[in-house]
């Protein structure tokens, strides 16, 4: 398993808290019983979790067990607040999804650059002995103390954006589809699950147009009971726009073959049938034309369907004007893909 990606972590947060109240009294040379003087605390540190563009995988949190924001500082005489703690924030790839770990509940999904989400808040600090004041108590040498920081474990989750998300069982060529399509680089060897974690690229056509695609770990029967590399990398293909399902030319029954697929993504989560969704016929280089008309009526008719060659270029760039077409519709229907 690449270490490098890491898509899921659990961090204990606690809030600063607030400073104390002061109690102080004014002291002039000129000013006989100057009365109460005392500040207010300072607020006590938050902590946020950030959007960040730049970052594409939780690595760089997953040693981060405990996150602890500054308290506030305690109130100065002449009525001088506190300093408050200094705010702490956690950067996060986007698409990660925020939750609580106690309850579950979703805190939030951060989805655009620069995008806040504000899990533990920092304690208010305690007033200072000059708010208490009064006609009867004109001496009140008493403040109020900070508020504790919130305390909570988060659980951040990634959930890949990407436009075109490649779905198919392992060695049906999404791997090698990609490093055609994009420039990025996955593994590829003839064995299975030799994509270990997801990989993104950016297909470029014409007219400065692109698009983000997905290779995620090919799916087996079962995973979503966790089979295989199972409920892991299945979380991933809820934020893709559209959905490319790879079936090789030489699988004895596509129909079936794609049913499966199809199964296993109704059973992990049913709207995702409701993504647009293309096939590809891989690895077509090694069946004539003939074959392939005789095929047709055994392929899924509900869906459009492309015969394609990763080694031959058979119908790539087809292929991208098709996904691309099919992007922009569900974009302007749907812009977050959720």
């Amino acid at each position: 398993m690449n270490s490098n990606f890491i898509d899921y972590v659990k961090v204990y947060c606690q809030a600063g808290d607030g400073g104390d109240g002061a109690v102080a009294w004014r002291r002039e040379k000129y000013v006989d019983r100057g009365g109460p003087d005392g500040g207010d605390g300072g607020r006590g540190g938050n902590i946020y979790v950030i959007a960040n563009p730049q970052r594409w995988t939780l690595l760089h949190l997953k040693y981060t067990k405990f996150v602890k924001a500054p308290h506030g500082q305690p109130g100065k005489n002449k009525r001088k607040t506190g300093k408050s703690g200094k705010d702490v924030f956690l950067e996060v790839p986007l698409g990660t999804v925020v939750k609580d770990a106690e309850s579950g509940q979703i805190l939030g999904e951060l989805l655009y650059p620069q995008q806040k989400l504000l899990v533990a808040k920092g304690g208010r600090g305690g007033r200072g002995n000059w708010h208490f004041r009064s006609p009867t108590n004109q001496a009140p040498d008493f403040a109020e103390k900070g508020e504790k920081g919130e305390k909570r474990t988060i659980i951040l989750e990634l959930k890949l954006l990407a436009d075109v998300g490649l779905v198919g069982f392992p060695n049906a060529g999404k791997s090698t589809l990609l490093s055609r399509l994009t420039r990025a680089r996955p593994k590829i060897a003839p064995y299975p699950f030799t994509t270990l974690t997801p990989n993104l690229g950016i297909v470029e056509l014409s007219d400065y147009r692109s698009f983000v695609m997905a290779d995620i770990p090919g799916i087996i029967e079962g995973a979503h009971l966790g089979k295989g590399l199972g409920l892991r990398f299945l979380r991933h293909i809820e934020r893709n726009a559209v959905l490319l399902f790879l079936i090789p030319i030489d699988t004895p029954d596509i129909q079936k073959t794609y049913q499966v697929l199809l199964n296993e993504l109704q059973a992990y989560e049913p709207s995702l049938l409701q993504k647009p969704r293309m096939l590809a016929i891989t690895k077509s280089d090694l069946a004539d034309e003939d074959y392939k008309k005789r095929l047709r009526p055994f392929l899924p008719s509900d869906i459009p369907h492309l015969f394609i060659s990763s080694i031959t270029g058979e119908n790539l760039e087809t292929l991208k004007e098709q996904l691309w077409q099919m992007v922009q519709k569900q974009k302007q229907r749907m812009p977050l893909y959720k």
